[in-house]
Formats: structure tokens, C-alpha cells, sequence
């Protein structure tokens, strides 16, 4: 398979690998999204780990099988855990995701993520305003390609359509339910979702793209029978769970 070759049989491939193999996802990731990201990780068939704790997170990313660091609500003990963290995943050899958030808002948190970047991570899964902050570029389809290509990495913009790169293909995904936009912590689990697909593949540009339209087509199931954001979580991880080839063939919207 041509890394670029995307399709709803991909997806679900990996889908099913994942639930199947059943990786370890370490996940340094915000107080806000915690449990919520730790419930999708499993709904979606992986084993999270969570731990923050700096004389053991070493070893937790050891035993993982990909490490997702997220920089929401980054106060001292998660500064403290994560250059552990990603040093034990390089010597592992895992791969490791991206995720900064709110780089827009705060200097100092987008001067940490400047030098976390520079670390390669496997995959950056950022929205527009934390892409244009941290990579100094329009949020838009050069600007994602350009940074790939510059960085080495799979970059994954997320908005509307979620543009993800490896700087030679590009795949366009127009997934999701407007209720994500209406709870805390959606981004997050996505890319927690990306890298427990990570884990189960060794094509990242494949494994990112199915991540997210795993995660945007459970939304547009969970959407359909949800009141409102009150009801949309619990409904996202069921449908998450009974996510199946056929709902994946009949609602996978994507370009390439």
C-alpha cells in the first residue's frame, strides 16, 4: 500500500488492527481532558496510561506503545514529566505525537512547544491558531505541506476539513458534527485516537488520517441521536465503540 493511498477500507483496517492488538497509550495530556481522552482511548480499543509523575513516567512511556504529549493546563509537574517522557520514547523507539495547545495564548508555552518540535515528533496535530503560532505561516494547505516538509513530520491540521500532510501527500477529511465545537476535550481525545492508531501502524500519514476519520464519523453518529452537547459525550464513545466497516464506507468523506 502507497503511503497516500487513503480509504475507508484503510480506516477500518487500522481500526480493527487496533482493537485487535490492543496498544498502550501513554498520555501526558491536560486535567481537563484526562478522563474523557482515557474513556476514548479505550472505546476505541487501546489501554491508556496516564501518569504525570516524574520518577515514573519514564517507565510508563517504556512499556507504551506510542506517547501522546498534549500541553494544555501545562503547569510544573507536567514540564517536569514530559521531556522524561519523550526521552524514553526515543530510546524505545515509539512514536510520539504533538499536541500544543493553546501555543496561541501564552509566549512561554509556545516557546516550549517551539523546542518540542524540534525533537521530531512523529505527528503535530494542531487547529489553525495554534499551527499559525507555532509554525509562523497561514493555516492553510502550503503552510501545512510547507512545515512537513520542513520538519519531517506528519503535520495534521484540524478544522472544518482537516488537512494531514507528510509534505509529498495530502489527504483531506470533512468528518465531524458541529457538537465537537461544543465540548471540552474533542481535540484532545482525537489525537489521543491518532496515536493509538500510530502504535498499530507503521505508515503514520495512513495511520493520522484514519485516526481522525475514525473519531469524525463517530461524532456524526453520536451527533444524529444526541440533545445537545450534555448527551454528545457518552454517545460519541458508544458509537465509537460499535464503529463498524460499514458506517466507515457509507460516511468517510475525504480528498486526496
Amino acid at each position: 500500500m502507497r503511503s497516500g493511498d487513503f480509504s475507508a477500507h484503510v480506516a477500518h483496517e487500522i481500526l480493527v488492527r487496533l482493537r485487535g492488538r490492543q496498544p498502550r497509550v501513554h498520555a501526558i495530556t491536560n486535567a481537563v481532558a484526562k478522563n474523557f481522552t482515557a474513556n476514548m482511548l479505550l472505546a476505541a480499543g487501546a489501554v491508556p496510561s496516564m501518569t504525570v509523575v516524574a520518577d515514573e513516567v519514564a517507565d510508563f512511556t517504556r512499556r507504551a506503545d506510542a506517547l501522546l504529549v498534549n500541553l494544555g493546563t501545562l503547569d510544573t509537574e507536567r514540564r517536569a514529566a514530559i521531556p522524561l517522557a519523550i526521552a524514553a520514547a526515543e530510546d524505545a523507539a515509539l512514536p510520539w505525537l504533538l499536541d500544543p495547545v493553546f501555543v496561541d495564548a501564552s509566549p512561554r508555552r509556545l516557546a516550549i512547544a517551539q523546542q518540542l518540535l524540534a525533537r521530531k515528533p512523529k505527528v503535530l496535530r494542531a487547529n489553525a491558531a495554534e499551527f499559525e503560532a507555532l509554525a509562523r505561516r497561514p493555516a492553510d494547505r502550503k503552510g501545512a505541506i510547507d512545515l512537513a516538509r520542513e520538519r519531517g513530520c506528519i503535520v495534521a491540521l484540524t478544522g472544518p476539513t482537516d488537512i494531514v500532510t507528510d509534505g509529498r501527500h495530502s489527504i483531506f477529511i470533512a468528518n465531524g458534527h458541529r457538537l465537537m465545537a461544543r465540548v471540552t476535550a474533542m481535540g484532545c481525545a482525537a489525537t489521543a485516537v491518532v496515536a493509538a492508531c500510530l502504535a498499530v501502524s507503521d505508515d503514520a500519514l495512513l495511520a493520522t488520517a484514519s485516526g481522525l476519520a475514525i473519531m469524525g464519523i463517530a461524532a456524526e453518529v453520536a451527533g444524529e441521536k444526541a440533545g445537545g452537547p450534555g448527551t454528545f459525550p457518552p454517545l460519541l464513545l458508544d458509537a465509537l465503540d460499535a464503529l463498524d466497516d460499514a458506517a466507515i464506507a457509507a460516511r468517510l468523506r475525504c480528498e486526496q
